[in-house]
């Protein structure tokens, strides 16, 4: 790197916690849901129920957090909250993962796992707030980029091992629950760059005093967003969008499982996702500076449309690889310069009940794509009815950043 463009310790420190909890969220979107898969056929129940049941138990996770992200975040505003709340909800989330090793049967799997999401997703608003702590807006697209870059590289190592460890067993239920033990270590170490380099740099004075408060502040920003024509337009059609971008991720495995693709050749496929990834996260940082991120994002959208055309009709193991790769090529980039975008249209100093804000339409978005699969699957008997309806959102997203211009 040139002197321009390299890292600072404390980038770099808030970087390494992409790679942390990447790897959680690598397993969410392949081997937990396999296994959660495997624990309901012992049960005796059908590939299509557990699809359907998988995507309403994420909603559920998703749901919560969102009624909750901006009360978290308007708290996390004031000076020594990030990071208090921060840890509270990585304890609550690794501690989550380690207990998934530990479920006797597929019921009490489920309540585990919302907890580990909830402190998974809980972690990412005050992640994703301290961007504008750790950095300027002049290099926010860079930094960005580079967190879901190495986050998608990072993730890799705990997960490649993990599926040795897979083989090595014969994808027994004990291989299953080494790999999720080995990521939370994996979470644990990444994490503690974080912990250690980054401080909380914008801050509202004084200390959050009563629940009255807190919810008047939640209110008044609300009111802010709604005034701001721009800000209100983007964070809108962020919500189309990245509903549709979320839910491919999130049941990505489930819905191949339905298919009848072979489970190793879903692992296999998701993993090259990562690889097609990381270069191309990082493009998109240095093509956002050129170009500016809010026109690459309208080039992303389109791009997702046609991967849920192509999704639509698939029906074969090569087709789902072909889309692996393609998904590749956007995931990355648009969650990342989306994030990015956002943190350069808010105030620092409220910038994480700003970012609650964000969350919340972020997760209210994960709550209605995996809704709609799931509809699809138990009523109408296939999730691809479900893949072909997303294509509404990523246009109606579209339309609206268009608008945010």
């Amino acid at each position: 790197m040139t002197e321009r463009t390299r890292l600072t310790r404390t980038e770099i420190s808030w970087i390494l916690y992409d790679v942390a909890n990447s790897a959680f969220i690598m397993l969410v979107s392949t081997t937990i849901p396999i296994y959660f898969a495997t624990l309901v056929e012992e049960a005796g129940m059908d590939t299509t129920t557990a699809s359907g049941l998988w995507g309403l138990v994420t909603a559920a996770a998703v749901l919560i957090l969102a009624v909750l992200s901006p009360i978290l975040g308007a708290v996390a505003d004031y000076k020594g909250m990030k990071k208090r709340l921060f840890i509270g909800f990585l304890v609550m989330g690794l501690a989550g993962a380690v207990s998934l090793a530990l479920a006797p049967d597929w019921l009490w799997f489920l309540f585990i796992f919302v907890a580990a999401r909830l402190g998974y997703s809980a972690c990412n608003v005050f992640y994703d707030s301290m961007l504008t702590d750790v950095t300027t807006d002049e290099r926010m697209d860079m930094v960005s980029s580079h967190g879901y870059a190495w986050g998608y590289i990072g993730s890799c190592a705990p997960f490649i091992i993990g599926i040795v460890v897979l083989f090595v067993t014969g994808m027994s239920a004990t291989g299953f629950q080494i790999s999720f033990l080995i990521t939370a270590a994996w979470w644990l170490l990444m994490s503690i760059p974080l912990l250690k380099n980054v401080h909380q740099a914008h801050y509202l004075p004084g200390r959050p005093e009563n629940a009255g408060k807190i919810f008047r502040q939640v209110g008044a920003t609300f009111l802010k967003i709604r005034k701001n024509k721009r800000l209100l337009c983007y964070i809108l059609g962020y919500f189309c969008y990245i509903d549709g971008v979320y839910t491919i991720i999130s049941m990505a495995t489930a819905y191949g499982n339905e298919l009848g693709i072979d489970t190793v050749q879903m692992i296999l496929a998701l993993l090259l996702t990562q690889f097609v990834a990381f270069p191309c996260a990082i493009l998109s940082g240095i093509l956002a500076k050129k170009h500016g991120p809010l026109k690459l994002i309208k080039v992303f959208i389109l791009a997702y449309i046609a991967i849920c055309l192509f999704g639509y009709q698939l029906d074969k193991v090569w087709e789902f690889w072909v889309l692996a790769v393609a998904v590749g090529t956007c995931q990355g980039g648009i969650q990342a310069l989306s994030r990015s975008y956002y943190g350069k249209l808010i105030p620092k100093e409220e910038s994480n009940e700003y970012f609650g804000f964000f969350d919340i339409f972020g997760k209210f978005a994960d709550f209605i794509g995996p809704l709609i699969i799931s509809f699809c699957a138990l009523v109408l008997g296939s999730s691809t009815y479900g893949i072909l309806a997303l294509v509404v959102l990523f246009v109606a997203g579209y339309l609206l950043v268009r608008k945010a211009e």
